[in-house]
């Protein structure tokens, strides 16, 4: 009888324990990058990681809060700051780089994931004390955010090319993602959690990068600086010209007549980031407990001394 007891008790202790702390609020940061229409390699573009031009690496820094439903799911609210860059002189393309284009794009994105549990060790270092833990999970969801792509024109400074409408459309400033990846964390003492996370979103834009179709008359867009930013080959070579005649003398010299492709919208871009994070975890009574206790220490609160009167 004292096994059974001793069993039941080993085995429900972690659960109480683990209901007890539901809720954990933390910091990340790391690294992203994107798959679009600038980097890759010799061949014309790839939807995966082989075209991804690591040496353009940048930045990812945010702040989550995640709520654990039982020891198996979990709900997570985050917001990042996500910044993504790109150029065609660090293909191996020859046309990419004859292209020349280039971006940098700060995103600010707010997402919903749920997170799947597989794999747990829930007792780390087998001190029956259940404080340390060690979990395995995958995570899906849906996200929103805003995207606002620019480059460095040969002025010197960080130019917004949406306004410009570089491709002859006007795209909007918002959209929605799917992110989708897998992480781990220890949690230590119960309080302090450490983890890593690699997150993929797919988007539902092929304007991360302000391109994606094909070159426009240059006659049509509203600026000098538009034009500019539209076509940038004339900046490898002085000969070329970016006039909307392809017809007349100086047309062989043109580089990107109107109609030429200027990007691939077979493909929506996506973009990733691997992080590392700490949270810091709430604790908070379980339902179960509640039910026991706290009629108990609601008596007690609202229980008051009579004192009789005297007369």
């Amino acid at each position: 009888m004292r096994k059974i007891i001793l069993a039941v008790a080993v085995f429900i202790t972690p659960i109480i324990g683990f209901a007890q702390y539901n809720w954990d609020i933390g910091v990340q940061a790391g690294a992203s990058n994107y798959l679009g229409e600038m980097g890759g390699k010799h061949d014309t573009r790839k939807d995966f990681v082989a075209d991804m031009k690591l040496k353009k690496t940048q930045f990812t820094v945010g702040a989550f809060g995640r709520y654990k439903f039982t020891h198996l799911i979990s709900a997570q609210l985050a917001f990042n700051w996500v910044r993504i860059q790109g150029a065609d002189n660090a293909s191996t393309n020859p046309a990419r780089v004859g292209r020349n284009l280039s971006f940098r794009d700060d995103i600010m994105e707010l997402a919903a994931t749920a997170q799947v549990f597989f794999y747990e060790m829930p007792d780390l270092g087998h001190t029956y004390r259940y404080k340390n833990d060690f979990k395995m999970y995958a995570f899906g969801g849906v996200g929103g955010f805003y995207y606002n792509p620019k480059a460095y024109s040969k002025d010197g400074n960080w130019v917004a090319l949406r306004p410009l409408k570089t491709e002859g459309k006007d795209y909007g400033k918002f959209n929605v993602s799917i992110p989708l990846g897998l992480g781990f964390l220890f949690t230590i003492d119960k309080r302090h959690r450490i983890g890593w996370e690699f997150n993929w979103r797919t988007t539902f834009t092929d304007y991360l990068d302000d391109a994606s179709d094909v070159y426009v008359d240059p006659a049509s867009l509203e600026s000098d600086l538009a034009r500019e930013m539209a076509n940038r080959r004339p900046e490898l070579d002085p000969s070329i010209h970016t006039g909307p005649n392809i017809g007349d003398a100086a047309g062989e010299a043109q580089y990107g007549h109107a109609g030429d492709k200027r990007g691939d919208p077979s493909h929506k871009d996506t973009y990733m980031t691997t992080s590392l994070y700490y949270s810091y975890v709430i604790r908070g009574k379980s339902s179960l407990y509640k039910s026991k206790y706290g009629s108990i220490f609601r008596k007690s609160k609202s229980k008051k001394r009579k004192i009789r009167a005297k007369f």
